[in-house]
């Protein structure tokens, strides 16, 4: 069984679409960082996706019996193409149609030069069930992003795009999923310690 911490990094504090834009987390809040280490395991494997959010977000929350992995390109938020670091109304105004479809729609539809829903759970799905291959026994905390974050709730409920998109997915919250025996478990969403 590997069980899985998933922890959205810190605030950005951005007004427009942040995907595979490299922006800096706001890691100011240490009580809240405190209360989120305490929730964690204290012993376990951690890994973030490589922009530095997320990676910074892992080093705020590594305790002493954490093994860290080299942060993971799969694990990135999804690839916004031009419209990443457009506020969401300049992406209406330039793309009406596509925009509307891209949050209606997921699934196959893609952001011009940017990847779809199904394009980017495709690539987290096989870095998920690569590392649980590697770690079958294991606690995995993950500092991501919201859309990998969705993705995984989507498999481990069985979900269509549409639906996993109506979850909320806080900064610094925790999401749980347990691994058994090659099926998903999703146990805890958007907890807030």
């Amino acid at each position: 069984m590997t069980v899985w911490h998933w922890v959205r990094h810190g605030p950005t504090h951005e007004k427009a679409f942040v995907g595979w834009r490299d922006v800096p987390a706001d890691l100011s809040d240490t009580a809240r960082i405190k209360r989120l280490q305490d929730h964690l395991p204290d012993q376990g494997i951690l890994v973030s996706s490589d922009l530095r959010r997320a990676s910074a977000t892992a080093d705020a929350i590594q305790g002493t019996g954490h093994s860290r992995l080299t942060d993971m390109a799969d694990l990135r938020e999804f690839n916004f193409g031009v419209w990443d670091g457009l506020h969401f109304s300049q992406v209406a105004e330039r793309d009406p149609v596509l925009s509307r479809a891209y949050w209606e729609q997921p699934g196959d539809v893609a952001p011009p030069e940017g990847e779809s829903w199904n394009a980017a759970a495709a690539r987290i799905n096989r870095c998920v069930d690569r590392l649980n291959a590697l770690y079958p026994d294991a606690e995995i905390i993950a500092a991501a992003h919201i859309g990998v974050i969705l993705t995984q709730i989507q498999r481990g409920m069985g979900l269509t795009p549409y639906k996993a998109l109506s979850y909320d997915i806080a900064n610094l919250s925790t999401t749980r999923i347990i691994w058994a025996a090659g099926n998903a478990s999703v146990e805890e969403v958007n907890h807030t310690p």
